[in-house]
């Protein structure tokens, strides 16, 4: 055989073993085609994956041990894991029970352990591919040139997707309406650099700092990919001394996140920011955050939502006279944060079994974690013997009660809750934290029925952490979860069977006969110079047919019509697209009956 035959057969059986890695993640069964991660040589994308895995587990398959992790803890016998902090946890934990106790570990099945065979697929899968790619390589390499180009696997990076005309047309007129309401509040925007220098980033972020993506040495400066807008948002007030602005940010952010397109969680996405910085009296731009949110839902008509609000202070004291040492407030904190994606149960597992924290402590924070309601709760709290002895929880209930009152005459309150288990785990937040919640169904999908689509709070202190004499610049803002609101309405739209305009194209020139391509040009150009939207074919003689049909795709409103007789008569038949009602009109006031046309158009709701 020759080196070209030999290099043609080991692509062939490479592509088979990615087609079968492939078909094994797409399996509903997780196991077959005789997959097993335990089965797997470890390599280097191996551990980071698990150390990523393990930033949110104590075991395989979430709290408790299974035999699982005992195969798992077999394949991980050197040394390397001690590199990864979560995974040298996790070691630990298996390495502190004997050989007796880990054969009584309760059975797990292969077709149970999804998420860790997903994350085992996806490195193999990357890593078969690659290999793919370099035999495809190297028989273009030994080719001539006049074979053609090399052939790969086109795709998008693992947590980004392209977007579509549709979509971007559905992007923008959201995008349009929040910057409306950030306007409507007098917010200026800004944009800073989408990296800074790890430094500014890093101990920001809480538990959450393993997303953030690093850069490679640039010249010098150790370089990482923002992670959200607030951050970069501190550092411009710091460097450039500003003590008050209220300012919106829409721009892209990158989190090394475990990525899921279908409910609108990315790798890379856009995040809409508001923010108030400036020293003011307490509560009153903190209301006015929660009332944009609520604005900006019903713009977008989401109606079935509810905005929750909670403390940082009041977190702290209920901590506090609860028994949590206070070096584990921030990790306790982390914990009651995930309640909205576990129940009790586990969070109270993570803080006795994880975090370090004493049985009896937990329960005294689950009776008052699981509690909601609105001013009736807050006077309650403030009647509790235990909370009453911290000084910190008792400021924190006088806040959550002034900004409750203050919400009633923004008439947003029937939208509000006051929710103990809400704890927006960042670390920067000192004050006010608050999360807004889908709660009904979009598009009949069960998927969207539950959903956080904006939060945000009080930062009083992070401005501070980048000021050289540590001069304190009080902030309060929210982020609006714009991917999130984009997978709801995709689901909306779709499920509608809507279609959406691409363009916004008034006014189609169309000629019904050959030789007047010309004269379409000379009529675009007069209407471009009036301000109008306006196209026409690239084809010299196109049917007219084929014109008409073309306005009636993309839902252009108005077409013009031209023939010889008419350019000889100086007029012109107008034609409502949708209607198909054609009157005509002279050219000397073709202007008029456009724009006449078009506000006619946008009253019937198809301009």
């Amino acid at each position: 055989m020759s080196n070209k035959q030999i290099l043609e057969e080991q692509i062939k059986v490479q592509g088979e073993i990615v087609r079968k890695y492939k078909a094994a993640k797409e399996s509903k069964e997780k196991g077959q085609n005789g997959f097993s991660p335990f089965h797997t040589k470890l390599t280097e994308k191996h551990y980071e994956a698990l150390n990523d895995y393990f930033s949110s587990r104590s075991y395989v398959s979430g709290y408790s041990p299974t035999t699982a992790d005992g195969e798992l803890f077999q394949l991980v016998s050197n040394h390397y894991y001690k590199m990864y902090p979560h995974l040298n946890r996790w070691h630990a934990h298996i390495a502190s029970f004997s050989n007796a106790e880990k054969r009584k570990f309760p059975h797990q099945k292969l077709n149970h352990l999804k998420n860790i065979i997903d994350i085992y697929l996806d490195v193999q899968i990357a890593e078969e591919v690659s290999k793919l790619l370099e035999l495809k390589a190297k028989l273009n390499e030994d080719e001539s040139p006049a074979a053609g180009p090399q052939k790969f696997i086109l795709k998008t990076p693992k947590g980004t997707r392209d977007f579509s005309p549709e979509q971007m047309a559905l992007r923008n007129s959201v995008l349009d309406k929040i910057i409306s309401v950030f306007k409507k509040h007098g917010a200026e925007t800004i944009d800073t650099p989408i990296f800074e220098l790890k430094e500014v980033l890093t101990g920001k972020y809480g538990e959450d700092s393993k997303l953030i993506y690093d850069l490679k040495d640039q010249g010098g400066e150790i370089l990482s990919l923002r992670y959200d807008l607030t951050v970069p948002f501190a550092r411009y007030l710091a460097m450039n001394k500003i003590t008050n602005i209220k300012r919106y940010h829409i721009a892209k952010v990158y989190r090394r996140d475990n990525p899921s397109i279908a409910r609108g969680r990315y790798r890379e996405f856009y995040q809409c920011d508001f923010d108030i910085a400036g020293a003011y009296d307490p509560m009153i731009p903190d209301t006015e955050c929660v009332k944009i949110v609520y604005e900006i839902l019903k713009v977008l008509g989401m109606d079935q939502f509810i905005i929750k609000l909670n403390h940082r202070l009041l977190l702290d004291g209920l901590f506090e006279a609860c028994g949590v040492p206070k070096d584990k407030f921030r990790s306790i904190c982390s914990a009651v944060d995930k309640l909205d994606k576990s129940p009790w149960n586990e969070v109270k597992k993570e803080m006795v079994e994880e975090k370090g924290l004493e049985e009896s402590v937990a329960d005294l924070i689950g009776e008052y974690v699981q509690l909601n309601g609105k001013e009736d709760l807050v006077e309650k709290l403030l009647k509790d013997e235990r909370l009453l002895k911290s000084k910190s929880a008792v400021d924190g209930l006088e806040a959550m009660k002034l900004i409750l009152h203050y919400c009633t005459f923004y008439g947003i309150s029937e939208k509000i809750s006051f929710d103990l288990s809400l704890a927006r785990g960042l670390d920067y937040y000192t004050g006010i934290i608050y999360e807004a919640v889908l709660t009904g169904d979009a598009g009949g999908d069960s998927e969207f029925s539950v959903g956080s689509v904006a939060g945000g709070g009080r930062y009083d202190n992070l401005v501070s952490m980048f000021d050289s004499k540590h001069k304190q610049v009080p902030c309060v803002g929210v982020s609006i979860g714009i991917e999130r609101i984009f997978a709801v309405l995709e689901a909306k739209y779709a499920a509608a069977n809507k279609k959406i305009r691409t363009t916004e194209v008034q006014v189609y020139i169309a000629s019904a006969q050959k030789n007047l391509v010309e004269e379409r040009m000379k009529l675009c150009n007069h209407l471009w110079n009036e301000g109008f939207k306006v196209e026409h074919s690239y084809k010299k003689n196109p049917k007219l047919l084929a014109q008409l049909q073309h306005c009636e795709e993309y839902g252009i409103p108005l077409a013009i019509i031209l023939g010889e007789s008419e350019i000889q008569r100086g007029v012109v038949k107008l034609r409502e697209v949708t209607s198909r009602n054609e009157v005509e009109v002279p050219r000397t006031q073709l202007v008029d009956e456009i724009r006449k046309m078009l506000q006619k158009s946008c009253m019937n709701g198809t301009c």
